[in-house]
C-alpha cells in the first residue's frame, strides 16, 4: 500500500505546508456553515480538525472524558481519502461516544515529527487516545466493515482493561447506563474540559478542593489542567531544541518535561527531570525536584512509572 515517510526534511517544503494550512483553514471555515468540520463523511459535530497548537486541548484533554481517534492524513495520500470518510461516518453513528480528530501532517509538522519519533512511517495512521494516553490503532486503509469491526474490538478491549467505563465507545443503546456524577462540580469541570475551557475547569476543580482538600481526583484534575495551561502557548519543537542545547537550564528542562508529558512520553519527562536534579544544585535543583513532584500529581498514584521515577529521584538526591 502506498505510504510516505513523515520526515520533514526535503519531502515537505514550505510551499506544501502553506498549501496544506490553507486547505485546513478552508475546511474549518466550511465547518462553520456546514457543521461538518471533518469533511463530507457525515461525522458532523463529532469530527474536528486538529493542529499542532490545538492538539493538547482537542485531543489530550478531551480524551480524559471521551475516547478520541486521531486520523493522521495528507492531501496526496490516496488511501487516506478512502479511510477518512469511513471514520467520519462511524463517528457520526457513534454520536459522541467517541470523537474523531483529523490531523493533516503537511500542515502540522510538529505532530508529523512526533509520529515519526514513535516509529510510524506511513499514513493513513489512526491512533486511539484514552485518558491522555496515545495507543497505536490502525495503519493503512480498509473497507468499512473491517474498520467498524476494528473499532468495536478496540473499545471492547479498553472496557475489559478498565480504561474506559462500560458504555463508552459503544453505539447508542449498548453498554451500561452512564453513572450520575457524585458532585455536580465534577460535571461542570468535565463540561469545561470538553469545551476546551481550561480556566473554567481549573476554577471548578479548585472549588472542589476548597471543600475537600484531600480529594485525590480533584487534585489530579487540577494538576492536569495546570499542565495544559503551561504548555498551550509553547512551541513543542523549539522547547525540546532549547532543552537539548541547555542541559543545565532548569526552566528549559521543566518546559521540555511538560511538553513530553502531554505528548504521552511520560518516562522521558520523568527521566529528564531526574537527570536535571542530578546535574544541578541549590535553588535550581530544588526547582527541578518540585516540578517533578507536580508532574507526579498528574498521574495515578499507583502508576508504576511514578514509582520508578520516585526511586530515581531519591537516588539523585541522596
Amino acid at each position: 500500500m502506498p505510504s510516505r515517510d513523515f520526515s520533514l526534511h526535503g519531502a515537505i517544503d514550505l510551499g506544501a505546508r502553506q498549501a496544506a494550512a490553507k486547505r485546513q483553514q478552508e475546511r474549518q471555515a466550511n465547518a462553520g456553515t456546514s457543521g461538518a468540520p471533518g469533511g463530507d463523511g457525515g461525522g458532523g459535530a463529532y469530527v474536528v480538525d486538529v493542529t499542532d497548537q490545538t492538539f493538547n486541548t482537542e485531543v489530550v484533554e478531551r480524551s480524559r472524558t471521551v475516547p478520541v481517534l486521531v486520523d493522521f492524513w495528507a492531501e496526496w495520500c490516496g488511501p487516506c481519502k478512502q479511510l477518512g470518510p469511513i471514520l467520519e461516518k462511524l463517528a457520526g453513528e457513534a454520536a459522541g461516544k467517541w470523537i474523531l480528530a483529523k490531523v493533516d501532517i503537511d500542515a502540522n509538522p510538529a505532530l508529523a515529527q512526533y509520529m515519526q519519533q514513535m516509529g510510524v512511517r506511513g499514513i493513513p495512521f489512526v491512533a486511539a487516545v484514552v485518558g491522555g494516553q496515545l495507543l497505536p490503532f490502525l495503519n493503512g486503509a480498509a473497507p468499512e466493515p473491517q474498520v467498524r469491526q476494528a473499532i468495536d474490538q478496540l473499545f471492547e478491549a479498553l472496557r475489559k482493561e478498565g480504561l474506559i467505563p462500560d458504555g463508552a465507545g459503544a453505539p447508542d443503546g449498548q453498554g451500561a447506563q452512564a453513572q450520575p456524577q457524585a458532585d455536580p462540580v465534577y460535571a461542570e469541570a468535565e463540561a469545561a474540559l470538553q469545551k476546551g475551557d481550561l480556566d473554567g475547569a481549573k476554577a471548578a476543580f479548585q472549588r472542589i478542593l476548597d471543600k475537600s482538600p484531600q480529594d485525590a481526583d480533584a487534585k489530579r484534575g487540577l494538576a492536569l489542567v495546570e499542565l495544559s495551561l503551561r504548555v498551550r502557548s509553547l512551541d513543542a519543537l523549539q522547547v525540546i531544541k532549547e532543552a537539548e542545547e541547555r542541559p543545565t537550564d532548569v526552566r528549559a528542562q521543566t518546559q521540555a518535561a511538560d511538553v513530553e508529558l502531554v505528548s504521552g512520553r511520560i518516562e522521558d519527562a520523568f527521566d529528564r527531570l531526574v537527570a536535571t536534579v542530578r546535574r544541578t544544585s541549590g535553588d535550581d535543583r530544588d526547582t527541578a525536584r518540585k516540578h517533578l513532584l507536580t508532574l507526579f500529581e498528574v498521574m495515578p498514584s499507583d502508576d508504576p512509572r511514578v514509582g520508578k521515577a520516585r526511586r530515581g529521584l531519591q537516588s539523585a538526591l541522596f
